[in-house]
């Protein structure tokens, strides 16, 4: 790159550093070979004793000579049905790990499959004690070389780090996905301490696991004394959680933010860009002392192997490799590779939907990097600019319709997806950058200190980083939301002083994106993002002083030679996914979000079939208070003469001072009503 044309994008941008890599001019060393594929002998009912008597069911694929040559073992502990529902992923990495000599457990959660006792809610202390003592089990039995490890996407993925943090002595590494270290901030509940229609849509799915009927072929004639249990305890979850407005002790328990020292094994953490919970990989890879590493692909709430949005990875690969060398000290190599690989998108996954994203596989030695820098642009009446300048403040009242272009906090599919942003920035205040000279790429975490001021003791701010094209489009990048009242943390919220500005830091979460020459930068800002998260209760009306209000962009200058990817590509079709979401305003803004009622047949025969949640999201633009969020669940499960059916609903209206949370359960076995609940919530708003 010439030297004038650094010292024009250096004008231009305020001294970002660009670089292009060189295609395929790495060397490296030969790939590991796979041990030889063996045998596999399947457990298929297997009941582990817990020190209170309660039996925990699951099933185990072991190598067939595992009795004379004692075998690792990797367990994943989840509460998603292991002969049904999760049956097909459970027998795949079963006979794939156990084919080339690692022993794979799969034992459902207390109160959920086939396990007896009671699941009450997400991830108490009784999950991390029971995982445990199935680990030491697994370490003790004489097939098991007495090294485990543990794996696990989503509650499983939070499980695996939650039972780390425990450090039992024959955990000796793990692999969680899509999952996060904070509870509050992270998960599907709030988002920057405003409440989340995720919270809901999730409520509604979780009844459903903890309501669902064991098998009989498992549980015997006493399954159906065990299900109505569970039916009579299943709390009114979402009303629980809605009551939980601050970062407590609540959320702090399993939350690994609080104490990173905690996991001493080796980690390997996987997400993907389009799924939300990306966001604590980077503090993950900065904050572990652990040996560690991590994997970011272009999917979003799925497996590597799986895709959606392509491309997928032959992922099999790399878990028998981490595991080998982590559980038999086999010289893999894998901890000679770069601590982070990514996939670099060139285009948002909205943009290229239903196909693959475009992009390249590239990766960082370590994390935080040496080859990513923080450019800082500031908000001026000529847009974004490396420099300082003259800034108008500009003012914003909340209309509870910005938000229609980014429905859903992890998206399942092109709908929930955020589209072109376009009729959102019309509605926002906006600062562009001008069109960029050359391509540029970003990596790592945006974020914008603003100073703000709101007219009412409570309001939220929204900002949106996003890239304009040529043809005007716009397409989200990064997004972050703050419940003002929580600028000073989300343990001790404040209200605003009506009318005094104050300095808020936001960060935007994960990204990588190369932008490309003729591509412009933006941020949008909004009072509320809807129906992403409930309103501010009063309609406010936010100021921005523009001129103490800056955009930090983790500005990439990659390496002349990039590591070569050691895990092969797998195309896969493109999918739209299932939900249809369809957005209606005839003087009431509506979203609708339906899933169809769909059947499958598992191997063991059951046949599952249901939808949801159907959700619907509706406000009238101006009146925080008159939007309600419903949602409606069926499960049904039938199997020759067992037939079992679920229906759960779940309401939310306000006022300004208060939450009306409504939740519903019904059992139906035969077609006859058998069990029906509903609850109602009254919840105080608190400063939220």
């Amino acid at each position: 790159m010439s030297g004038s044309r650094r010292d024009f994008l250096a004008a231009t941008l305020g001294g970002i550093a660009l670089g292009r890599s060189a295609a395929g001019a790495a060397v490296t060393k030969t790939q590991w070979p796979l041990p030889p594929k063996t045998a596999v002998r399947h457990l298929e009912i297997v009941r582990i004793t817990m020190r209170d008597g309660v039996e925990l069911c699951g099933q185990i694929w072991l190598p067939a000579d595992a009795d004379t040559h004692p075998a690792p073992v990797v367990l994943e502990y989840i509460p998603y049905r292991t002969r049904d529902a999760y049956s097909a992923p459970d027998a795949y990495w079963g006979n794939t790990l156990a084919s080339h000599g690692i022993g794979f457990a799969r034992i459902d959660l207390r109160g959920s499959g086939d396990s007896g006792g009671l699941l009450r809610d997400e991830y108490l202390a009784q999950e991390q004690d029971d995982a445990v003592e199935i680990i030491a089990w697994l370490a003790a039995q004489p097939w098991s070389n007495g090294s485990v490890g543990m794996r696990g996407i989503s509650w499983g993925g939070f499980s695996t780090l939650q039972t780390a943090m425990r450090n039992p002595p024959a955990l000796k590494a793990i692999m969680p996905m899509a999952c996060s270290d904070r509870r509050f901030t992270d998960d599907a509940h709030f988002v920057g301490g405003c409440l989340g229609l995720t919270n809901f849509k999730w409520g509604a799915n979780f009844k459903g696991v903890m309501a669902a009927p064991p098998d009989p072929a498992v549980a015997g004639p006493g399954w159906e004394t065990m299900w109505r249990e569970r039916l009579e305890a299943s709390p009114p979850s979402i009303a629980r959680w809605t009551g939980h407005q601050r970062e407590d002790a609540y959320w702090r328990h399993g939350s690994l933010h609080f104490d990173y020292a905690a996991i001493r094994c080796p980690t390997y953490v996987v997400g993907g860009w389009v799924d939300a919970y990306v966001h604590s990989v980077p503090r993950l890879l900065e904050r572990l002392t652990c040996p560690r590493k991590a994997l970011v692909g272009p999917w979003g709430h799925t497996y590597a192997w799986v895709g959606g949005p392509g491309p997928a990875l032959d992922w099999a690969y790399e878990e028998i490799r981490w595991w080998s060398h982590w559980l038999r000290r086999a010289p893999t190599g894998i901890m000679d590779e770069p601590m982070l690989r990514f996939y670099q998108p060139e285009a948002t996954p909205a943009q290229s939907a239903p196909g693959a994203t475009p992009g390249a596989w590239s990766a960082e030695s370590v994390w935080p990097s040496p080859n990513v820098h923080q450019q800082r642009l500031h908000l001026t009446d000529a847009g974004l600019s490396p420099r300082p300048g003259a800034g108008k403040r500009r003012t914003h009242r909340s209309n509870n319709a910005v938000g229609l272009a980014t429905p859903e906090w992890v998206p399942f599919g092109q709908a929930e997806m955020p589209g072109d942003q376009r009729h959102d920035d019309a509605l926002s205040i906006t600062y562009d950058m001008a069109p960029l000279p050359a391509d540029v790429e970003l990596l790592g975490v945006p974020s914008v200190r603003l100073r703000v001021a709101a007219d009412k003791p409570g309001a939220q701010v929204a900002v949106r980083l996003c890239k304009v094209l040529p043809d005007g489009t716009s397409w989200r990048l990064a997004y972050g939301i703050l419940n003002l009242t929580h600028r000073d943390g989300h343990a001790a919220p404040k209200p605003l002083i009506p009318g005094k500005l104050v300095d808020v830091a936001i960060d935007l979460g994960f990204v990588a994106q190369r932008l490309k020459a003729g591509e412009r930068l933006r941020i949008a800002l909004s009072e509320g993002l809807w129906p992403l998260v409930w309103p501010s209760p009063d309609g406010p009306t936010l100021t921005l002083d523009p001129t103490a209000s800056t955009l930090i962009v983790p500005i990439r200058t990659p390496p002349l030679l990039e590591p070569v990817m050691p895990i092969a590509s797998v195309a896969i079709a493109p999918d739209k996914g299932d939900v249809v979401v369809t957005t209606t305003d005839h003087g009431r803004i509506t979203v609708t979000g339906t899933w169809p009622d769909k059947s499958r047949t598992c191997a063991n025969g059951t046949i599952l079939s249901g939808y949801g949640p159907n959700t619907v999201a509706t406000i009238t633009a101006g009146d925080p208070n008159s939007g309600s969020w419903s949602g409606t669940r069926i499960s049904r499960y039938r199997r020759g003469a067992w037939h079992c059916e679920l229906r759960i609903g779940f309401a939310l209206t306000s006022t300004a001072r208060a939450f009306t949370v409504s939740e519903e359960l019904a059992a139906f076995k035969d077609g006859i009503e058998i069990f029906r609940r509903k609850t109602t919530n009254i919840v105080p708003r608190d400063q939220l």
